[in-house]
């Protein structure tokens, strides 16, 4: 039972998701002007509707159909002229770049405003937290003293990479092969002290279940209690990393490091987040510990879904974006523009293609649930 209700919270807040994406596009076209048709929370039948703005004297009707709609996975935001000049002197199409490039971009901008509002607001309720400071090292580290590491200093760099959080310091610790060097900056004493190609390489350490370990011998993690604006701050870099997690991610996947059967869609995801829930239930003993983890997944979800949608890949708000751009290039140089068909034919083949890919990554998390 609590496994189902965990599945339908996930499938409400996909919906969420996507109906906050739809209304930044809403808002900032009715705020710059631009006719929307429809506006709709979710998909499929209409449960209600009203048509409220003011008469047009073109068309001579109210402007934006408003609708609640029965399935809870969704919306859209339909605005007049998306894709053709329709002849409307408010239609998208007609809009100046800038216009375009603040309606398309607002989308993503609510994603990660609702992860930055979820995790802020998980963040309030902790009040410790495990910070990035060496805490001790394994027996035989010999690079402890004065001229390398230290027990109460600081990491905020490895490898070029600023270290905010605990969790930095193990993902770019990890990157690291192990056998040329990390280059660490340090906070010591309020003092920042740079290592660079610092000599530490991986060491063996055998746990007590039989399991080996490969680390760099040293030991992270040190309590500190948070103030009110600390757990404010502590949220805002919690959603920060999750920007870096999706390009990390990203560059793995696009640098072969992670293969594509690694990928999972909408199903993976609710059976990932269901069985986090569950498991933290029955551990903790707790359904609001539960509710508490599923809501720290969709935070990251959320701001998965402003990254990925910002990328210039035709069919998303990036690839939009891009042809605005590229428009207000070619009409610098040449005096021209692309004609919007053949940009509509791009943008509609891209579409295709997601969502066959989605179909195939949809499939497979299937199989991997069952198999």
């Amino acid at each position: 039972m609590a496994r189902f209700l965990y599945i339908l919270l996930v499938i409400v807040l996909f919906g969420v998701l996507i109906a906050i994406h739809e209304f930044g596009h809403f808002f900032t076209a009715k705020l710059l002007g631009v006719k929307v048709n429809e506006f709709a929370i979710g998909m499929g039948p209409v449960l209600w509707q009203s048509r409220k703005g003011k008469d047009e004297p073109w068309d001579n009707k109210e402007e934006t159909l408003y609708s609640l709609r029965l399935f809870p996975i969704g919306g859209y935001c339909a605005m007049e002229g998306e894709d053709e000049d329709t002849g409307d002197p408010r239609a998208f199409t007609r809009q100046r770049g800038w216009k375009k490039v603040v309606i398309l971009c607002a989308g993503a901008f609510m994603n990660f405003l609702l992860g930055l509002v979820i995790m802020v607001a998980l963040s309030l309720g902790m009040s410790e937290v495990s910070a990035p400071v060496i805490s001790g090292f394994m027996d035989g580290f010999s690079l402890e003293g004065e001229s390398g590491l230290m027990v109460g200093d600081r990491i905020l760099e490895i490898d070029g990479h600023a270290v905010w959080l605990n969790n930095d310091a193990f993902l770019y610790l990890d990157r690291n092969d192990g056998m040329s060097g990390v280059d660490l900056v340090v906070e010591r004493d309020g003092q920042r002290i740079v290592l660079d190609d610092f000599p530490m390489t991986r060491a063996i350490e055998m746990e007590e279940n039989g399991r080996i370990l490969k680390k760099f011998g040293i030991t992270i993690g040190q309590i500190e209690k948070l103030t009110i604006p600390g757990r404010v701050r502590y949220g805002f870099l919690q959603t920060i990393d999750f920007v870096r997690i999706v390009w990390v991610s990203l560059g793995d996947l696009v640098a072969g490091r992670v293969p594509v059967s690694e990928l999972s869609g909408v199903v993976g995801v609710v059976d990932v987040v269901s069985e986090m829930g569950t498991q933290v239930q029955v551990e903790a003993k707790s359904a609001l510990a539960g509710i508490m983890n599923v809501l720290s997944m969709m935070a990251l979800i959320a701001v998965n879904l402003a990254v990925m949608n910002m990328l210039p890949i035709p069919a998303l708000d990036g690839g939009r974006i891009f042809f605005v751009l590229l428009n207000g290039l070619i009409y610098a140089v040449a005096r021209r523009r692309i004609p919007e068909k053949y940009e509509g034919y791009v943008h509609a083949g891209a579409f295709v293609v997601l969502l066959a890919l989605m179909a195939v990554v949809a499939l497979h998390d299937v199989w991997k649930i069952f198999v």
